[in-house]
């Protein structure tokens, strides 16, 4: 793998940048790999990397039946928190937080991970008393997180609106200072780039039509646009489409698939120097290196594996962030697009094996999946490597639904599921 470093950059900038390498191969897929992931997006790549770097798993390839980062990794509003309520999501978010931090000097490639804060904005009682006990539980947890009045939120971020004019007024807010943002692409171009320089075949354009098991059960390959191809182990992590994929296997999950929708304004000068987050009118909002508004909405209300949304979700959404940030008003939206989301019953993840022997799921992340990118892919090259979960993300199974003992994160989510 070609090094990125200021003296490289100098280098390239004195030659013309004509000395580059590409970032990954494009191989033909070979007949047969020791681990198939199917899903190029960014919890899948991550797989592949920990499973290459972590565990010594060199034979592995990384099916996309689009292109890399095509998917919900390209399509999301790219922010970072681990202030979830339960223990379990704390661990698994914390653990990925921990990763972010150290991820662009692990990669050597620029994540443009930024610390720069996420304020959870309370409108009303119940608000109150439900933030602050997530701030009292996180610190339970040795997680940061903290309460700030309507003034700490003003002085915090100065554009926010917390006067009595609106519907809605602010009453508070929970500031976890470590959270903020990273680049969506360079997360995604990162770990292809790394996962490639350790062997792994990332093989884009291919998609998977049909599992294949063994008369005794066991999977032992997967058909594809672009052919067979053998495996001992396969791992799913196809978001949106996970329930799909699983299907092909005989394996039924709890999970429903909604489009989740973003847009982005035209670009101004730095005003908005955090990132904030409102369940109860429902929005959310940073502000890109770009000096775009980045703007998420709600989950539309209906099931659907297509990449766009209603018109009246985006309408809702920029009407509240007009009265949370009065000065926006004037801005002009460039574009929006939607992914698409897979949701559990309790609003946690899946990280698991299956009852299929050799075939493993992490799938069920929701409107949350980007921030667990690194966590979620170490723990799940764990449990594939090792054909057991580790202590993380032991309690993401899939018969937790059967046996009632649900991680119900939906006040966690922020997000009107």
């Amino acid at each position: 793998m070609q090094k990125f470093s200021a003296l490289s950059l100098l280098r390239a900038g004195l030659t013309g940048h004509t000395g580059w390498q590409r970032q990954w191969r494009s191989p033909e897929p070979k007949p047969g790999y020791d681990v198939i992931i199917v899903g190029g997006g960014g919890h899948g790549l991550a797989t592949a990397y920990y499973l290459a770097s972590r565990y010594g798993v060199k034979n592995i390839a990384v099916l996309e039946k689009g292109w890399i980062g095509g998917g919900n990794t390209g399509r999301n509003t790219t922010i970072i928190r681990s202030n979830y309520l339960f223990d379990e999501s704390a661990g698994i978010y914390e653990h990925a937080l921990k990763l972010w931090e150290g991820l662009s000097q692990e990669l050597n490639y620029n994540v443009m991970y930024s610390p720069r804060g996420v304020l959870m904005l309370a409108h009303n009682i119940h608000d109150v008393q439900s933030f602050k006990r997530h701030v009292h539980a996180n610190r339970l947890n040795g997680i940061d997180n903290e309460w700030l009045s309507p003034a700490e939120c003003k002085e915090f971020c100065p554009p926010l609106n917390v006067g009595g004019s609106m519907r809605y007024p602010i009453l508070g807010g929970a500031l976890q200072r470590r959270g903020g943002t990273a680049r969506h692409d360079a997360v995604a171009w990162g770990y292809a780039r790394a996962a490639d320089a350790l062997g792994v075949d990332i093989i884009e354009n291919c998609e998977v039509t049909g599992i294949r098991r063994a008369p005794t059960g066991e999977v032992v390959g997967v058909d594809t646009t672009r052919g067979s191809i053998n495996a001992k182990r396969i791992g799913v992590v196809a978001a949106g489409n996970t329930s799909t994929v699983m299907n092909m296997a005989g394996v039924r999950l709890p999970l429903e698939s909604f489009p989740l929708q973003a847009l982005v304004s035209e670009p101004v000068k730095p005003i908005f120097p955090c990132v904030v987050m409102s369940n109860t009118i429902h929005a959310y909002i940073s502000q890109s290196d770009k000096g775009e508004m980045v703007i998420g909405a709600g989950t539309d209300v209906y099931t659907s594996y297509t990449q766009r949304g209603g018109l009246h979700i985006v309408n809702h959404t920029l009407d509240a962030i007009c009265e949370l940030v009065p000065a926006f008003r004037r801005l002009r939206m460039l574009r929006n697009w939607g992914g698409i989301v897979d949701v559990t019953p309790d609003r946690s993840p899946i990280v698991a094996k299956t009852p299929v022997s050799g075939l493993y799921v992490n799938c069920g992340w929701g409107t949350g999946g980007f921030k667990a990118t690194p966590g979620s892919g170490e723990v799940f090259a764990s449990t594939i490597a090792k054909d057991e979960p580790n202590k993380i993300n032991a309690p993401f199974t899939i018969e937790r639904f059967r046996d009632g003992a649900v991680i119900d994160e939906a006040a966690a989510a922020a997000v009107a599921h």
